[in-house]
C-alpha cells in the first residue's frame, strides 16, 4: 500500500473503533420497581428511627445497574431510613462495610474508551442511587451502599448518629439469593424425634461429652477423617450469626448441581471460599453445616464441620464439631503434614471470644493425648497432635465483654 494511504487507513480504523463503542454505548438499567426488593427486605425500628435493608442477587444487581458488579467483587446493599425524630440523623456507611466503595470507584472499571457520554451517564446513575448520609427530621431516604461481596448470609450493621453523637445500631442478617448453602439442606426441626432428645444437667452433660466417639469417619465408617475437638451450645440462629460475625464463610450445598456451584463461584473473585467441603460422617450422616475461614496469607484456611446432636443442656441444642486447618498447596507432602489441633482449638475460642460471642466455656476429656513424639494419623496419612481435650463453648445472642466470659471449673489443659 502506498505511504500516502496510511493516514486514510488509520482514519478508517479509528472510525470503526468509534462506531463499535458508539453502538455499545447505550446504558439501559431496568427501573427499580421491576426488582422486588421489599419481598426479602428486613425492617427494624428503634424509637423514631426505622431502617429497612435488602441485598441484591447477582442477577438483580445486573438488572438494576446494567453491569456485572458481582464479577468485580462488589455487592449493593439497599437501605431505606425513615427519621421521625425532631432532630436530623446521619447514616455511617462505614458500619455496613469498613471497606465500602464510593460510586465512582464502582463505575471506573466499567468506563469505555472514547465514550464520554456513556461514562458520564453511568457515573451519574450510580451517584443518584447511592445512599445519602444526611436524613433530615421527618424525612425518608433510600439508596445503595456498595459493599464487598458476601454470598450466603450477609451480616451488616447500620449505624445512625444524631446530634447527641450516640449511635443507634441496627444489625441485619440477610440471606442472599443465588448459591444454596449446605445447612439449608437440613430439616433441623425434624432431625431427631422427641424420644431421641436427651436433656442433661451440668454433671451429666460433661460425662456425656467425655464418652462421645473420638472421630468423624468416611461414609462407611472404615476410616477416621476428623477429630471431634469442639462442642457448641446454642440455637442454630445464634450459632450462625456468631460464626458470620467472626469471619467464617458458609459453604455450598454438597448436593447442589456441580455445574451450578462451579458457574457461580468461578465467576466471582475468591469464590473458592464458598466451595463445598468434603463430607465427614458423625451420627451416621454427613455434616449438617461446614464453614471456611480464609487466612490473610491466602495459603491456608481454617475449616469447621458441625453436627447437631440429640443432646440438650439448659434447654439449648448441642452441636458437635471438628475444627482444623488446611494448609493447602503449601504443604510439602502428606507424609510430613502434621496438624496441631490444640492450636486450632485455641484459635477458635479466641476468634469467638474477641467477637464477644460466647458467655462461658470449658474443657472436657475427649480423644486422648497424642504428643508430637507420638502423633496419631487419620485418613490421608495426616498426622495430628493434641492434648486430647475438647473445648465446650456456650454462644450468646448478645455481645459479652471479654472480662465477663465465664470459665467453667472443668478440665484444665496443661501448657506445653
Amino acid at each position: 500500500m502506498p505511504v500516502g494511504h496510511y493516514p486514510i487507513r488509520l482514519l478508517l480504523i479509528m472510525t470503526s473503533v468509534l462506531l463499535v463503542f458508539g453502538c455499545a454505548s447505550s446504558f439501559q438499567p431496568r427501573p427499580m420497581d421491576e426488582v422486588n426488593l421489599l419481598e426479602r427486605a428486613q425492617t427494624q425500628s428503634k424509637g423514631q428511627l426505622r431502617v429497612t435493608a435488602a441485598v441484591l442477587s447477582a442477577e438483580e444487581t445486573e438488572a438494576v445497574f446494567g453491569v456485572s458488579l458481582y464479577k468485580k467483587g462488589i455487592q449493593p446493599v439497599w437501605l431505606e431510613i425513615e427519621n421521625k425524630e425532631e432532630e436530623p440523623t446521619w447514616f455511617l456507611p462505614f458500619s455496613v462495610d469498613p471497606d465500602y466503595f464510593s460510586p465512582l470507584e464502582v463505575t471506573y472499571p466499567f468506563h469505555r474508551p472514547f465514550n464520554k457520554t456513556y461514562n458520564d451517564q453511568i457515573d451519574q446513575y450510580f451517584l443518584n442511587h447511592a445512599m445519602g448520609l444526611f436524613i433530615a427530621p421527618g424525612t425518608t431516604q433510600s439508596g445503595f451502599v456498595f459493599t464487598n461481596l458476601k454470598l450466603g448470609t450477609k451480616s451488616s450493621n447500620v449505624d445512625l448518629a444524631g446530634e447527641d453523637n450516640q449511635p443507634k445500631v441496627f444489625t441485619f442478617f440477610i440471606s442472599v439469593p443465588g448459591l444454596k448453602m449446605d445447612h439449608q439442606d437440613v430439616d433441623f426441626d425434624n432431625l431427631y424425634s422427641a424420644d431421641e432428645i436427651i436433656s442433661y444437667d451440668e454433671a451429666g452433660f460433661r460425662k456425656a461429652l467425655e464418652s462421645l466417639p473420638c472421630c468423624a469417619t468416611n461414609e462407611d465408617g472404615t476410616e477416621q477423617v476428623g477429630i471431634i475437638n469442639l462442642v457448641l451450645v446454642g440455637s442454630s440462629e445464634d450459632l450462625l450469626r456468631i460464626l458470620l460475625r467472626s469471619g467464617w464463610n458458609e459453604t455450598a450445598s454438597g448436593i447442589s448441581p456441580a455445574s451450578s456451584e462451579k458457574d457461580i463461584l468461578g465467576d466471582i473473585p475468591a469464590g473458592y471460599r464458598y466451595s463445598s467441603l468434603n463430607p465427614k460422617y458423625y451420627y451416621g450422616r454427613a455434616q449438617d453445616g461446614a464453614f471456611r475461614e480464609l487466612r490473610a496469607t491466602g495459603t491456608g484456611r481454617n475449616v469447621l464441620w458441625l453436627w447437631l446432636s440429640p443432646m440438650r443442656v439448659e434447654g439449648e441444642p448441642v452441636w458437635i464439631g471438628s475444627v482444623s486447618r488446611d494448609l493447602g498447596p503449601q504443604r510439602p507432602s502428606f507424609k510430613n503434614h502434621k496438624v496441631d489441633l490444640d492450636e486450632m482449638r485455641s484459635f477458635f475460642i479466641q476468634n469467638l471470644w474477641y467477637t464477644q460471642g460466647i458467655k462461658k466455656y470449658g474443657y472436657v476429656k475427649g480423644t486422648g493425648a497424642s504428643p508430637i513424639s507420638r502423633p496419631k494419623k487419620i485418613f490421608g496419612n495426616i498426622s495430628y497432635i493434641t492434648d486430647g481435650y475438647r473445648a465446650v463453648l456456650w454462644v450468646s445472642d448478645k455481645s459479652i465483654p471479654l472480662n465477663e466470659v465465664e470459665a467453667m471449673n472443668w478440665e484444665i489443659p496443661l501448657a506445653r
